[in-house]
């Protein structure tokens, strides 16, 4: 499963590079479609530099696109529009490490440009007189070298040695795109579940068989074994938005029936009776992950931090109360605000006099698994420590 994960995502993150430039056509729609009264964000008319950004700066390994763009820009989302007039660039996602940015004014705007590094070929294809390249994988060989008796010659692959620096930092949300999940006390409430253990085992774990109530008409064989876990409750008025569930288990089924027999594939932990099933359904993590701001003003809080953390830093997961039920997208970035603090006022002329200083930007996330009423989200910037029921809103 967590091959599928990480193979998903790399093919998505290539796939949306392209989706990117098709979200900018919507910027210019953004202050047609505003509400009354709001200011909508549109790419050109608001471009922010970084006052302290770099007259020039080469790119190292492990750079992230996210980063690169936060050296030039107050709003990384914006980065494309820095190299709109630069032709240099047909695509400003694919930078690599050694390239050198430069940053520039041109007739009054802000501008890049990239000294790019070159790209050291492989001595053995200087030398091999059959050499595939990666067109030649993508659209289908046509020539094939043949020795002097028919047979054909191997050849040797050619591939770049330099990858692209990523959008985001993938290995922090990797585990969390399929698993766990947020679902509705009904959906948790009638999944089939564990009622025992093949054989005369008390624990669990991968290569062992369990029995399941009621999977009699199986739409699938692969399956997803789920423990109930907390409540998101809304900060605002107590309502349950939906429950988390944790993953536990993956399995696949052996023998349909009441109980149904299942196979455990892989575990994250020791499977337990009463532990929920639910279908393993294949998806599609074809999502554009470069940040950018909802089209709509949204105020929510962050209600739960994932991975066992109580103080919340940088590259962190944590669950807002706001999902698609909001308008909220993947990709969608919210700033972060710490709650002003009360002060007593010895100056004022009114006795006892408080005043509630205003609330101050102290990161950025991203939105990146949104379900109807919560959403999963990474934290790309934390200025300080942040906590749950830190605010967050439309930048």
């Amino acid at each position: 499963m967590a091959f599928r994960t990480l193979t998903g995502v790399i093919i998505s993150l290539l796939l949306c590079l392209n989706a990117w430039a098709d979200d900018q056509s919507a910027w210019s729609g953004l202050a047609r479609n505003a509400p009354t009264g709001a200011r909508a964000w549109t790419a050109r008319d608001e471009i922010q530099i970084n006052p302290s950004h770099p007259d020039q700066y080469t790119v190292v390994k492990g750079d992230t696109l996210w980063e690169l763009s936060g050296k030039f820009l107050t709003h990384p989302w914006q980065w494309p529009e820095l190299w709109s007039h630069n032709t240099q660039i047909k695509n400003p996602h694919l930078i690599y490490p050694g390239d050198t940015i430069y940053f520039s004014i041109v007739n009054g705007k802000p501008q890049l440009s990239l000294s790019r590094s070159d790209f050291p070929q492989a001595q053995a294809a200087l030398n091999s007189t059959c050499v595939l390249k990666e067109d030649d994988y993508n659209h289908g060989r046509k020539d094939f070298a043949v020795s002097k008796d028919g047979k054909v010659v191997p050849c040797i692959r050619e591939t770049d040695l330099k990858q692209a620096i990523r959008l985001i930092p993938t290995e922090a949300i990797a585990s969390y795109l399929t698993s766990p999940k947020v679902v509705d006390e009904d959906e948790l409430g009638s999944s089939p579940y564990v009622v025992g253990f093949a054989g005369e085992h008390i624990i669990v774990g991968t290569g062992d068989r369990v029995y399941v109530r009621s999977i009699t008409e199986p739409k699938t064989l692969s399956y997803t074994i789920y423990r109930p876990g907390n409540a998101y409750i809304s900060p605002e008025n107590g309502e349950i938005l939906g429950y988390e569930a944790q993953y536990i288990a993956d399995a696949s089924l052996q023998h349909p029936g009441d109980p149904a027999t299942l196979a455990i594939t892989k575990a994250n932990r020791e499977i337990r009776t009463g532990d929920r099933i639910m279908p393993n359904i294949e998806q599609d993590v074809a999502l554009n992950y470069f940040p950018r701001p909802p089209k709509q003003s949204l105020k929510g809080s962050i209600i739960s931090v994932l991975g066992g953390v109580s103080q919340i830093g940088r590259y962190n997961v944590v669950v807002i109360d706001k999902g698609t039920a909001d308008g909220l997208l993947v990709g969608h970035e919210l700033n972060i605000y710490k709650s002003g603090k009360i002060v007593s006022d010895s100056f004022s002329p009114i006795k006892n006099d408080t005043v509630n200083l205003p609330d101050e930007v102290a990161g950025t996330l991203m939105v990146f698994r949104p379900f109807d009423r919560v959403s999963y989200a990474l934290v790309m910037r934390a200025d300080q420590a942040l906590h749950v029921l830190d605010k967050v809103q439309t930048p």
